[in-house]
């Protein structure tokens, strides 16, 4: 019994015999017969140029002239990453320590070594290929071994490698080489941040609760001195105005505070401006947003604020009753010594009663009306 096999012309197999390499075949037909020794035929695509098979490396100890016939050889060192192109396009990455064979009858290819030793840095050139992977052709293989980073306006980077703090990077985009070394970037936000100190349970120095919400707004002054000091600088920002209101609430009366609120807000801001200084960072502007007393308190100052409006209004009527019998006193006086004064007076007391009345019927004339209607008598 005689099978047929089909190398087409974009394939290359590989004649094994009982599992031993045997020959490369080109592309034709090939008859395989039924013998004692079992023969396989395994068929690779070039469409594919990688080829990964257990026998890779006996070929390349034992098979010289026909490795150089078929394939290339890429190997590379502990410090050195390959890159692989295909028709001038970057196809792959290829990590250090790595032994590749590829089909020379594949598309055409070319290699590049990068000497990871010389930096971590990608070369421009190479960032312009690798900054948008997703709108290419075809992907990149091994493109994880490349840090792309992105920094926006508004925000600077901190390259750290194995740990260590190396750079600050302005705005723009970045990438770097994982092999052989950890590398992470970190962003940092200079613009006006927004923190916010809330239910802040503080005694008074009188004993009463208060729940005090505080709000501020800070910025890094330096970044790279406030990252050297402080592993994170916006919770030491946060503490050292938790320490403020507690400092400004606790040395007062509740009296006090109510009296001059805007004195939390100097006390807080002097004590963060001084522990501050010299770390890099600074509060630009903070408020007390509310202060919410106890429900006892509460009613308590109610009561206290009601009796104060109590007391402030019966003054203030007073006031002004002894204001009009001081008119009257003195509007008598002058009736008293002057007797046009007094006719003037009853006139107008006729004008009022007329402006109340709808219909009046008058007896006894003009004189009766304006001398026996209103009469004062003193």
């Amino acid at each position: 019994m005689m099978q047929r096999f089909l190398v087409r012309k974009n394939e290359r197999a590989l004649l094994l015999r009982d599992g031993d390499f045997v020959a490369v075949l080109h592309p034709g037909h090939y008859l395989k017969a039924s013998v004692k020794r079992d023969y396989t035929i395994v068929t690779y695509p070039l469409t594919e140029a990688l080829f990964e098979h257990p026998l890779a490396e006996y070929l390349r100890q034992h098979e010289p002239a026909t490795v150089a016939q078929h394939f290339v050889l890429f190997d590379l060192g502990d410090n050195e990453a390959g890159l692989r192109f295909e028709n001038d396009a970057l196809v792959e990455i290829v990590p250090p320590g790595s032994r590749r064979m590829y089909w020379q009858d594949a598309v055409p290819q070319r290699f590049e070594r990068i000497d990871l030793a010389a930096g971590w840095t990608v070369p421009e050139q190479l960032l312009a290929r690798i900054a948008q992977p997703a709108l290419r052709g075809k992907a990149i293989a091994g493109l994880n071994a490349v840090l792309n980073v992105q920094v926006p306006a508004g925000q600077v980077g901190v390259l750290r490698i194995d740990g260590q703090r190396v750079a600050l990077l302005q705005p723009g985009r970045y990438a770097y080489w994982r092999f052989n070394r950890d590398i992470a970037v970190d962003l940092i936000d200079t613009r006006l941040q927004a923190i916010e100190i809330t239910g802040q349970e503080i005694l008074t120095r009188d004993k009463v609760s208060l729940r005090v919400n505080l709000a501020a707004n800070w910025l890094f002054d330096d970044v790279e001195l406030a990252l050297s000091r402080l592993p994170k600088p916006m919770e030491h920002v946060y503490r050292e105005l938790q320490f403020g209101l507690r400092a400004a609430v606790g040395t007062r009366t509740l009296d006090e505070l109510l009296e001059n609120k805007q004195v939390i807000d100097d006390v807080v801001s002097q004590h963060a401006a001084s522990r501050l200084d010299g770390f890099g960072v600074r509060v630009v502007s903070l408020g007390v947003k509310d202060i919410v007393l106890p429900g006892e308190m509460k009613a308590l100052l109610a009561q206290v604020v009601e009796a104060e409006k109590a007391a402030q209004a019966n003054v203030i009527r007073r006031r002004e009753e002894t204001g009009a019998t001081r008119s009257l006193l003195n509007t008598a006086k002058v009736m008293e010594d002057n007797p046009t004064a007094l006719r003037l007076k009853e006139l107008e007391t006729l004008e009022r009663l007329a402006e109340r009345i709808d219909k009046i019927s008058v007896v006894g004339g003009l004189d009766q009306l304006l001398n026996g209607l209103v009469k004062l008598k003193v």
